[in-house]
């Protein structure tokens, strides 16, 4: 059966477009899912497994413990100071530790540290368990268009010789560069022992 030459070029046409959308949508749409599966929780551990928070910035250094009593507040500040925690504020990090995923990893020597802000963290946060583990998150500067922070988690050096730096959400930027007088109990809060209404939007951070 012959084919008139319109013919010919509109199934081609087709053909080709066909081979288009396999490659860029199908196709295309797998290999963006692998990509998302590839994206890695950055701790193991849960909120409840956590004992004791400290962090340390060019702002403050503080550290955090879990109420004893457990009553109201959830945490106490120890350092530098000791009194109630604003568990609201608490909590928001605590969230971003325990859920926070690694978008990518690179792999880099030593020796560039400092290209990605973790010779001199911007923030450092250790966590103390219930269980006695401990990790550390290292917070560095943010990338280029500002949609990532470069940081590294329990940092250690691999046979190779490089360590692994992770890119996290921004986020964990605006949960720690806070003044001291965020991480306290707000004064109105202070003699109640009701627990925060849910869904209350966290504070942003003072400038």
């Amino acid at each position: 059966m012959k084919f008139s030459r319109t013919t010919l070029i509109l199934l081609l046409l087709a053909l080709g477009l066909g081979g288009f959308v396999y490659f860029h949508e199908i196709r295309g749409a797998t290999q963006r899912e692998e990509v998302k599966e590839k994206k890695q929780q950055i701790f193991a551990f849960t909120a409840d497994d956590v004992q004791s928070l400290s962090i340390t910035t060019q702002k403050v250094s503080l550290s955090l413990e879990r109420n004893a009593q457990e009553s109201q507040p959830k945490w106490l500040l120890k350092f530098p100071v000791s009194e109630p925690a604003n568990d609201a504020i608490v909590s928001y990090l605590m969230d971003l530790l325990v859920k926070g995923k690694s978008d990518r990893s690179l792999s880099i020597p030593p020796s560039q540290k400092a290209d990605f802000g973790l010779d001199q963290p911007q923030a450092t946060i250790n966590i103390s368990l219930k269980n006695q583990q401990s990790h550390q998150l290292l917070l560095g500067k943010p990338n280029f268009n500002r949609s990532f922070l470069y940081a590294q988690a329990d940092p250690t050096v691999k046979p190779d010789g490089n360590i692994d730096v992770l890119l996290v959400s921004t986020d964990f930027e605006n949960a720690v560069n806070r003044d001291i007088s965020e991480w306290k109990q707000p004064a109105a809060n202070s003699d109640k022992t009701s627990t925060p209404s849910p869904g209350e939007p966290t504070p942003p951070p003072s400038k």
